[in-house]
């Protein structure tokens, strides 16, 4: 692995990496199949990612076509690697079995262990039979789309191929680790004013957002749309937050410390609504949402906006805001909604829906068209990677229980190959261009 990791630190050929030796094993951040009920009858929020998060050495898998290894020299934590590390809502290792009964090839990711992780930043090692576009020694980060299109229903928009999974969280050998496979359309240029770090964090985030925010399959964002973002300092609210900000809409940024409020305003936004100043309570108890909590954000909404309600509602926590996302939403508007980090059972009045005039729109991760796009502006440095920490892979439990106590801002990365931060910027001049705003999204 050291030969490896001095070819690309040396900025090697493609005919140095060509003839390096694929290692035997790699360091790899998983969790076991013999573990899987390790915490039934425990609240997710006593749930512990420190406690079923393992680093440790495990098989090169083969490559299969259409597929590329790739050296890791950085990842990051995504609320999914929180999901498969406390086996909610379902256990991952139920993907992989079902994964393993389609293919011959898909037989590799049926183990007793999970490569977990679903961002990279990283060298291509070796490329499968059938890949051109792809060569040993790019530096590539990767999406976590993982689809054969064999399927007619996914040609059109890949994410409603009944084939496509998610990377890493419904297919092995992910991104935590120092050896990752992808498929070879999983990978994209890797923006060269970035540190591996930087480079690996916005993969997941920031695509999910461009789809969910920007593109026609999501809310379609216009200029001058009121944009109320939940999370707007999180991985994925951050980049809703530049994609309204740089896309001339008004994002009313929901946070939940002065601190988190401070990195919106870095990116640009003006309005702020501070949950824990605030003292919003939406649920009067477990089953009872209180409506009158709803009518004093809205107020709140209006008061900054000089009376408007928001055009979209940009919502991921789901269960615990659902109801006032509904209800705040203009007439006429979009909720447009994924993830569910607070849960996936959501209830809210009809009424303000359907009387009301207003869709509900499923967003769910973005096809490869949309991913490049949302990574080419990173690339232009016109949207900024926002990482908070940076963890080494030994660490990697210790990350995501930073993630699942929302204890973070931005996004939280994890060193895999790279022996420490703030290696691998190749354009000095484009990063000097945004080294401003780029430190801004730095909050430590």
């Amino acid at each position: 692995m050291q030969a490896l990791l001095d070819a690309i630190l040396a900025g090697a050929s493609a005919e140095t990496f060509a003839a390096l030796d694929v290692p035997d094993t790699y360091r790899a951040v998983t969790i076991h199949r013999d573990e899987q009920t390790m915490f039934d009858g425990l609240a997710s929020h006593q749930k512990d990612p420190r406690r079923s998060i393992h680093v440790e050495e495990v098989p090169t898998p083969q490559l299969a076509a259409g597929e590329a290894l790739i050296a890791v020299m950085a990842s990051s934590i995504n609320y999914n690697t929180v999901w498969s590390s406390i086996f909610e809502p379902v256990s991952t290792f139920g993907f992989l079995d079902r994964y393993a009964r389609s293919t011959p090839d898909a037989r590799r990711h049926d183990l007793p262990y999970h490569v977990i992780g679903s961002d990279a930043s990283g060298v291509v090692l070796r490329t499968g039979p059938g890949v051109s576009v792809w060569q040993p020694g790019d530096r590539v980060v990767a999406h976590c789309l993982s689809v054969d299109l064999e399927s007619p229903f996914g040609h059109n928009d890949t994410m409603l191929d009944p084939e496509q999974r998610i990377w890493g969280f419904e297919t092995n050998f992910g991104g935590l680790a120092e050896l990752a496979i992808v498929k070879a359309n999983q990978l994209m240029p890797k923006p060269e004013h970035l540190t591996w770090e930087e480079a690996a964090a916005p993969g997941l985030v920031n695509s999910t957002a461009y789809r969910q925010l920007v593109s026609r399959n999501g809310a379609d964002m216009k200029q001058g749309d009121v944009v109320l973002i939940w999370g707007a300092s999180g991985g994925l609210g951050s980049y809703a937050t530049q994609y309204a900000v740089n896309g001339g809409a008004i994002p009313v940024c929901v946070v939940s410390s002065p601190q988190k409020a401070d990195l919106c305003r870095a990116m640009g936004a003006e309005h702020i609504i501070d949950r824990s100043a605030e003292g919003y309570q939406f649920w009067s108890d477990e089953h009872t949402q209180d409506p009158r909590e709803w009518q004093r954000l809205g107020k709140k909404i209006r008061q900054l906006t000089g009376g408007d309600d928001p055009d979209i509602v940009f919502e991921h926590p789901g269960r615990e805001t659902f109801g006032a996302s509904v209800y705040v939403t203009r007439k006429g508007g979009t909720i447009v909604t994924c993830a569910s980090t607070s849960g996936y059972m959501h209830e809210y009045d009809n009424r303000y829906l359907w009387m009301s005039l207003k869709r509900i729109i499923g967003s769910h991760f973005a096809n490869y068209r949309e991913a490049y796009e949302a990574n080419r502006l990173i690339a232009r440095g016109m949207i900024h990677p926002t990482v908070s920490q940076t963890f080494p892979l030994d660490d990697a439990g210790e990350a995501a229980y930073q993630v699942h106590r929302n204890a973070h801002q931005g996004k939280v990365a994890v060193l895999a190959l790279a022996p420490e931060p703030g290696l691998g910027i190749t354009q000095p001049d484009l990063r000097n261009q945004h080294i401003i705003q780029i430190n801004r999204f730095r909050h430590r």
